[in-house]
C-alpha cells in the first residue's frame, strides 16, 4: 500500500517549477548568435548598350549624384581597366570659374562648390592607336557620393581628376561635356598623377572587411539599347572574409609595373587557332566592344579573328575560360605589339558577362570566377 505525505504533491510542485525557472535562465544565458559579416556596401550599376552601324558599345555605368556640395545627376562609366575618378568640371564649378585655357585657380588650391581644385594640372589618356582620348584639366579633393535613389555611399575627402575638356586625339575634335566621366576602380595610382588611386580604395572599413571590390556577373538580357537599366546588386564595396576563401574565387597576383605600382593586370595564356601566347591581361569593363589579344609575332598589325573562333585564357593559378567569338558578342582582334605599343591583351565587357570578378586591395589579388 503507497503511503501519502500530506505535503508531497505541493513540494514536486514546487521543485519542477524551480527546476524549468533554472532551465529558463539558462537558456537566457546563451550567447547570441554570431552575426553574419557582411560587405561595406552593395550598391546597383546601369547598363547599356549603343549601336552605331554593326558596331555595338556595351557600357556598365555607375551615378555620381554629390561632389563636395554640388548636387549631380551624371553616369560615370564603371572601369576596372583604369585607376581614379574623372570628371568634368562643367556643371559642378562655377561658369565663371572654367575658361577654354583650364580652370581658373589662385594660389595652391582653391575652393568651388566644397571642391578643392589645385593648381596641378595634367592630362589623362585614355585607348590606345587610333582611339585615343585626352583630358586636360586638374587634380581636385572633395567627398562624393556613388549611386542615386536605389541606394548610395558617400566617401571621405577623396583625390580625383576635374577637367574642363576632353579631346579626341585622332580627329582633334573637343567631345561633349561629361561624355568621358571615368570612375576607375584599379588598383594601383594613376600614371599621371601618383595622388589618386581608386574611389573604392578609400572607404574606412570594418576590422573584418578586406579593402577591395567585387563584380556580379553581368547579364547580357539586360543590356538595352533605348536607356540605361538599372541592375541592383552588381556592386559590393569591402570583401568579407567569405568573399576570399570559400565563395570559389580563384586569387591571381596583380603584376606591378615601376610606374603606377600594383596594376589591374594578371599573367596568363592566351591560345586561338591553335597558337598559344604568354600574355599579360587585362580584364576590363571599360572596354566597350572589341578584346584585344597582343601577339608579338603576329605577321599582320592588326587581324580580326572571323565568327565561330573559339579564344581560350588560362592561368598557372586554375582559371580557364574559353568564348566563341560571334557577329554580336566577343569581337576579337590580334595587334601585333610593335605596331599597338602596349603588351597587354585587353579583354572587352563581355568577359564579365560570364564571370564574376573581385579585386582585394589590401593583398594586391584579383579573383575570378567561371558561372
Amino acid at each position: 500500500m503507497e503511503k501519502k505525505y500530506p505535503g508531497y504533491r505541493l513540494l514536486l510542485v514546487g521543485v519542477m517549477c524551480l527546476l524549468i525557472f533554472a532551465a529558463s535562465c539558462k537558456k537566457d544565458k546563451q550567447p547570441a548568435p554570431t552575426p553574419a559579416i557582411t560587405n561595406f556596401a552593395t550598391i546597383g550599376l546601369y547598363e547599356y548598350a549603343q549601336t552605331t552601324g554593326n558596331t555595338t558599345n556595351r557600357r556598365v555605368f555607375i551615378p555620381i549624384t554629390t561632389v563636395g556640395s554640388a548636387q549631380t545627376s551624371y553616369l560615370s562609366v564603371f572601369d576596372t581597366g583604369s585607376t581614379g575618378m574623372t570628371i568634368d568640371a562643367n556643371g559642378i564649378l562655377p561658369a565663371s570659374a572654367i575658361t577654354a585655357n583650364g580652370i581658373t585657380v589662385t594660389g595652391d588650391s582653391t575652393v568651388y562648390n566644397g571642391i578643392a581644385v589645385t593648381s596641378q594640372t595634367f592630362i589623362i589618356s585614355y585607348g590606345g592607336v587610333g582611339t585615343e582620348t585626352q583630358e586636360y584639366g586638374n587634380l581636385a579633393y572633395a567627398t562624393v557620393t556613388i549611386g542615386d535613389q536605389n541606394g548610395k555611399v558617400t566617401t571621405g575627402r577623396i583625390p580625383f581628376f576635374l577637367y574642363y575638356k576632353a579631346v579626341d586625339v585622332t580627329s582633334g575634335n573637343t567631345l561633349p561635356t561629361h561624355s568621358n566621366d571615368v570612375f576607375g576602380v584599379g588598383s594601383g595610382v594613376s600614371y599621371n598623377s601618383a595622388s589618386i588611386g581608386s574611389p573604392l580604395s578609400y572607404f574606412k572599413l570594418p576590422s573584418n572587411i578586406t579593402n577591395g571590390f567585387k563584380l556580379a556577373m553581368f547579364n547580357s538580357a539586360n543590356f538595352s539599347t533605348t536607356n540605361p537599366v538599372y541592375v541592383a546588386g552588381l556592386l559590393s564595396i569591402g570583401l568579407t572574409p567569405n568573399d576570399l576563401s570559400s565563395s570559389g574565387f580563384i586569387m591571381h597576383p596583380q603584376l606591378v609595373f615601376s610606374v603606377g605600382g600594383y596594376s589591374p593586370n594578371i599573367a596568363g595564356t592566351i591560345n586561338y587557332n591553335g597558337t598559344n601566347v604568354p600574355a599579360t591581361i587585362l580584364l576590363d569593363t571599360g572596354t566597350p566592344n572589341i578584346t584585344i589579344l597582343e601577339n608579338p609575332n603576329a605577321t599582320s598589325n592588326v587581324t580580326t579573328l572571323p565568327a565561330n573562333t573559339s579564344v581560350t585564357v588560362s592561368t598557372s593559378q586554375g582559371f580557364s575560360y574559353t568564348y566563341t567569338t560571334s557577329s554580336t558578342y566577343n569581337s576579337t582582334q590580334v595587334d601585333k605589339t610593335s605596331y599597338s605599343q602596349d603588351i597587354r591583351s585587353i579583354f572587352s565587357i563581355d568577359f564579365f558577362i560570364s564571370n564574376e570578378y573581385l579585386m582585394d586591395y589590401q593583398n594586391h589579388n584579383i579573383g575570378l570566377k567561371n558561372n
